[in-house]
C-alpha cells in the first residue's frame, strides 16, 4: 500500500461568512497541495462558522445550510480539488428536501463528492437532527472514516468506525477551551486575541493548558492507540463568535504519538505522510484481533436512555 501524505488545517473562520470561509480554504488548499500534501482537512463548519449558530432559529439555519452534493459549496470544494490535484475533507450545514437539517462533514476530490457524514451527536442548535450511520469510504487504497467533534468523545463510535474497516479516522472539532466539570476548564480571555503578538506567550500557556491541549491529551492518543487508527484531528484558531479556539490540529499514528501538528497562533496545516505498514505493527491491532464479542454483545446493544449534556451550552 502506498503512503499517503495528508495535511491537517487551522484557521480563524469568520461566522456566517461562506465566501470569506472558502477563500481562506481556497488558499491553504493551493499551498498544501504545492507541500506535496495529497488530501487536506478542515474544521467543523469550517465553511459556515460553528458557535454562532446556538443563536440562530431554523428559518436562519435554513438560510445557511445547503444541499450535499448539489449546493454551491460542494461546487466549490470540488474546483478547488480538482485545480490543485487533491482531496478536500470540509465542514457545513446541511438541508435536505423536507427542509431537515442537519451538521455534515464532506470528502470531495475533482471528480466530485467522495463521501459525507453526518454528526451522530448535535447540540449547538435544536433544529439539528443527528445522523444514523457510520461512514467509510475509500482515499487512494485507504480506508477512511468520519466523526465529527462529539461523536468521538463515544469510544462505541470510534470502535465501530475501526470494526467496520477504518485505517483513518477524520476527526473534525470545534472544542477545547470551553466551561466543564472537569478540573481546570473553562473559556479562554477573548481580549487576549486583540493583541495576539503581545499576549503570545500567555495565549499559548492557556491554549496548552488544562482549558486546551492538556485535556485533548487525555483522550485522542488513546483513540488512535486503542483502535491501531491513524486519526487526523482539525480544530480551529482564533475567534469562533465569542469563543477563543486554540487550534492544535495534530496528526497521529496508531501508536497514540503525534507525527505532525499546528504550533503557531495563525492559520497554518501540518503535514504528515502516513505508512500503511504501521497498522499492522500496532498494540490495537492486536486487541482488535483478540476481541470476544460474545462476552458482551448484549451489554452493547441494551437498552439504554441517551442523555447528552454539554456544560457551556447546557443552563
Amino acid at each position: 500500500m502506498k503512503n499517503l501524505k495528508i495535511a491537517t488545517a487551522q484557521f480563524e473562520n469568520a461566522s456566517g461568512d461562506k465566501n470569506y470561509n472558502l477563500s481562506v480554504i481556497n488558499k491553504m488548499v493551493e499551498q498544501a497541495s504545492a507541500a506535496g500534501a495529497e488530501v487536506i482537512s478542515f474544521h467543523e463548519c469550517s465553511v459556515t462558522g460553528y458557535s454562532f449558530a446556538r443563536k440562530l432559529n431554523k428559518q436562519e439555519l435554513l438560510n445557511l445550510s445547503e444541499s450535499i452534493p448539489n449546493g454551491p459549496t460542494v461546487s466549490a470544494l470540488v474546483a478547488m480539488a480538482k485545480k490543485n490535484n487533491i482531496i478536500i475533507l470540509a465542514g457545513l450545514f446541511e438541508k435536505d428536501e423536507q427542509d431537515n437539517l442537519y451538521k455534515a462533514y464532506v470528502c470531495v476530490d475533482g471528480n466530485g463528492l467522495i463521501a459525507k457524514h453526518r454528526k451522530l451527536h448535535p447540540f449547538i442548535n435544536p433544529a439539528l437532527l443527528p445522523g444514523d450511520s457510520y461512514t467509510v469510504f475509500d482515499i487512494k487504497g485507504w480506508k477512511c472514516g468520519i466523526l465529527i467533534c462529539y461523536d468521538n468523545n463515544i469510544i462505541e463510535n470510534v470502535r465501530a468506525t475501526v470494526l467496520m474497516g477504518a485505517e483513518i479516522v477524520f476527526m473534525p472539532h470545534v472544542t477545547m477551551c470551553t466551561p466543564s466539570p472537569r478540573p481546570g476548564a473553562g473559556f479562554v480571555d477573548a481580549s487576549l486575541w486583540l493583541n495576539k503578538a503581545t499576549n503570545a506567550e500567555i495565549l499559548r500557556s492557556e491554549f496548552d493548558g488544562d482549558k486546551g491541549r492538556n485535556w485533548l491529551m487525555k483522550w485522542l492518543p488513546a483513540r488512535a492507540y486503542d483502535n491501531g487508527v491513524f486519526v487526523v484531528f482539525s480544530n480551529p484558531i482564533g475567534m469562533d463568535d465569542d469563543q477563543l479556539k486554540n487550534g492544535c490540529s495534530m496528526i497521529l499514528n496508531p501508536f497514540g504519538e503525534i507525527i505532525a501538528e499546528c504550533r503557531s497562533l495563525g492559520n497554518e496545516f501540518a503535514l504528515a505522510e502516513l505508512d500503511h505498514e504501521l497498522l499492522a505493527l500496532s498494540g490495537g491491532y492486536r486487541y482488535k484481533n483478540a476481541r470476544k464479542p460474545a462476552l458482551y454483545e448484549k451489554i452493547i446493544s441494551s437498552a439504554h436512555h441517551s442523555v447528552q449534556r454539554v456544560a457551556w451550552i447546557d443552563k
